[in-house]
């Protein structure tokens, strides 16, 4: 073990800030660490779920999920199933030591207790005892402080390793490409010699996205949305929900602030190219520190959703458990700038659709239900008059809790120099139990003529409507150059008051 990272704790009280149990008394010179990659300093408080994580599958396969972390570019983690085995061998260590010396404690509490001493011989022998009781109580309480810490590890350790990967995902960087949207409108030739114009110079000449005021209101990444934008914002956001609610949906108004912990437990790790903070945190007062868990803004509706039934038993015949929210979402892209995120395409805070499902842990009812969950993004992109490529996302593009993951890219004419025109508007996740198991939801199920069990459904996740991503694909490809003004969708306007046609403005707010 390295001396860097390293310190001893003796003769302290320990209290484990994840269960706040104080019964573990006192470490005797233990020398321990923590891994520089599973630091966090903020408060984990007791309400947090207690995960339940399969570490037995990582001990018993550890090849397998280093390989599966490599896949997915988590070269760190994969270090981590080889860690957890040595780990798990010094507690069995521990455990074997402290087994034996219970027995010899329980020894002498038996003889300790078996008579009084009436000489001067047993008054000695009984002194021995004690001295050697005392000792070994020390030593008992070191050794379960030492099995605590490993365990303490071993569990942050498995909690940091990413969903096993589906033989459905391509290994490698390169996605596969499963179709197209609206084929015909690409195929088009009078589409694709089109004027190419930027959706931030269409919406800055129709007066309808301010990008200077929000730079001075807010910084770059913000946004104002303005007179038919704004209606047209909302118009998306009641045609998506709309249509989601025909095939059965509950509705949901989820929560924009989440603890920390939750966004955590649901593998929000979105990764940008320099490993940069995504998540806006809220800055605590000094007094909260340590006392009151930390706050995070919702970098998407699927963390509150999950949440909801988080440290629950849900009943198999309620499943699967499909919803559709709308809400807010916040990401802080420290890391993005340049040409490919001008405009509405990479953005602080947005307004965004959510579908989120709980469904029986089973390979092929979450198959069953990712399909419709497709069905539905081809169907709204396919009535936007969208041109569109279906994507079969690479290992190395899978966040920690996706198993698969389907993203649908619309053509934007702005960007055809920039990676042949293509952008990301929609993402659809398979995420097994991974989430349901840090959250500690459960299923009972009870199969017929057999005993009742306690299981993990799986989540899926996808989005049903991103609005800014969207509205700059409305504009760029609705845009009519002769003209000067964007054609909406015949879809969208029965939400937009009567406006079919955004054009210029004779004067500007």
């Amino acid at each position: 073990m390295s001396c860097q990272n390293m310190c001893t704790v003796s003769h302290l009280v320990y209290i484990c800030h994840r269960c706040r149990n104080k019964s573990l008394k006192r470490f005797l010179s233990r020398s321990f660490h923590v891994l520089p990659s599973l630091r966090n300093e903020n408060f984990n408080p007791t309400i947090a779920p207690k995960a339940l994580i399969d570490i037995k599958h990582i001990r018993d396969n550890p090849a397998l999920h280093e390989r599966n972390c490599l896949d997915r570019n988590y070269k760190f983690q994969a270090t981590y199933p080889i860690k957890i085995n040595n780990l798990t061998e010094k507690w069995q260590s521990c455990q074997k030591s402290s087994r034996s010396m219970r027995e010899k404690s329980n020894w002498l509490t038996r003889q300790l207790a078996s008579k009084i001493p009436t000489s001067d011989t047993e008054n000695t022998k009984r002194k021995n005892y004690l001295s050697e009781a005392r000792l070994l109580k020390d030593k008992l309480a070191s050794i379960n402080a030492e099995q605590s810490a490993l365990n303490a590890e071993i569990a942050q350790l498995a909690l940091a390793m990413p969903n096993l990967t589906s033989p459905e995902t391509p290994r490698g960087s390169t996605p596969k490409e499963l179709g197209l949207i609206n084929e015909e409108i690409g195929l088009n030739s009078t589409y694709s010699n089109r004027c190419c114009r930027s959706h931030v110079d269409i919406g800055q000449e129709l007066n309808i996205i301010d990008f200077a005021g929000a730079t001075t209101t807010s910084g770059w990444g913000w946004y104002y949305l303005l007179n038919e934008a704004a209606l047209l914002e909302q118009a998306l956001v009641k045609f998506s929900i709309s249509l989601v609610r025909k095939r059965g949906w509950s509705i949901v108004s989820p929560p924009s602030m989440v603890y920390s912990h939750i966004s955590d437990s649901c593998g929000f790790q979105p990764r940008d190219q320099n490993g940069e903070q995504q998540i806006y945190q809220i800055q605590q007062n000094p007094a909260d520190i340590g006392r009151k868990p930390q706050l995070s803004l919702a970098g998407t509706a699927e963390i509150p959703i999950a949440s909801m039934k988080a440290n629950q038993t849900l009943e198999a015949s309620k499943l699967p458990m499909k919803y559709v929210g709308v809400s807010r979402c916040y990401r802080a892209e420290a890391g993005a700038r340049g040409a490919d995120t001008k405009g509405l395409y990479r953005v602080h805070e947005f307004t965004k659709v959510e579908m989120f499902v709980w469904a029986l842990p089973d390979c092929a009812t979450s198959t069953q239900i990712f399909d419709e969950m497709h069905s539905i993004q081809r169907e709204i992109l396919t009535k936007l008059k969208l041109y569109c490529r279906i994507l079969e996302m690479p290992s190395t593009e899978l966040g920690a809790s996706a198993t698969r993951k389907i993203d649908i890219e619309a053509f934007f004419p702005s960007r055809q120099a920039r990676g042949g025109g293509w952008g990301e508007l929609t993402s659809l996740s398979n995420c097994t139990d991974y989430q349901a198991r840090r959250l500690a939801t459960r299923l009972r199920l009870q199969p017929p003529g057999q005993t009742e069990q306690l299981l993990f459904p799986y989540t899926l996740n996808g989005t049903a409507l991103a609005v800014p991503r969207v509205l700059a694909a409305i504009l760029e490809n609705g845009w009519d150059e002769e003209r000067g003004v964007v054609v909406i969708p015949e879809v969208l306007w029965p939400f937009m008051e009567g406006v079919r046609e955004i054009g210029p403005k004779e004067s500007k707010l």
